[in-house]
């Protein structure tokens, strides 16, 4: 299903920035669309851990949540370069004001969302999160939406993933963006 703001403008050659809670695919999802759009693809969250030299795990337990998107904060500066891209970020990252602002002013956001319980399902499969270590994914992600949807809700295009291939999701978003 997609949802846009009424005034999404076509995508102009700015990067596109894919935002949105953990396990909804935006690393996935971003490659296969920057492949669609014969772009370079880049996920955030490997950036800063190549920039960092270690796992965001071990960035969010020796140094805090604060330290960590901090550095985050700055990676996406870097990314954001004028150039076209596909940009995977992490789920925390569009909540941080400055961030938010970087995209929203130099990047086409897209929200890619979905409901709790299909991201606990998805995200069950592995345990790298640091935000979901030892807890209940569905209670940890229920509340995550609530605190954090509003926000992501400011980006321009607004693209519902469903029980169904990523590649539905891709041309949803080529469907939303086109001129």
């Amino acid at each position: 299903m997609l949802q846009t703001h009424a005034s999404t403008p076509p995508w102009s050659g700015k990067p596109i920035v894919l935002v949105g809670l953990m396990g909804v695919g935006k690393s996935t999802v971003g490659r296969r669309l920057a492949h669609r759009m014969r772009l370079p693809f880049v996920d955030a969250d490997n950036e800063i851990e190549r920039a960092a030299g270690m796992t965001i795990a071990e960035m969010f337990e020796r140094f805090g949540e604060a330290h960590f998107r901090d550095g985050e904060r700055r990676v996406i500066a870097r990314l954001i370069d004028g150039s076209p891209k596909v940009i995977a970020t992490g789920g925390g990252a569009f909540i941080n004001e400055e961030t938010r602002a970087l995209i929203l002013e130099h990047g086409l956001a897209i929200w890619l969302d979905a409901a709790p319980a299909v991201l606990a399902e998805r995200v069950g499969r592995r345990d790298h999160r640091p935000l979901l270590r030892g807890k209940d994914a569905k209670a940890v992600l229920t509340e995550l939406a609530a605190i954090r949807n509003p926000f992501y809700a400011m980006a321009p295009v607004h693209i519902v993933s469903q029980q169904a291939p990523h590649e539905a999701t891709v041309n949803a978003i080529l469907e939303a963006i086109r001129p």
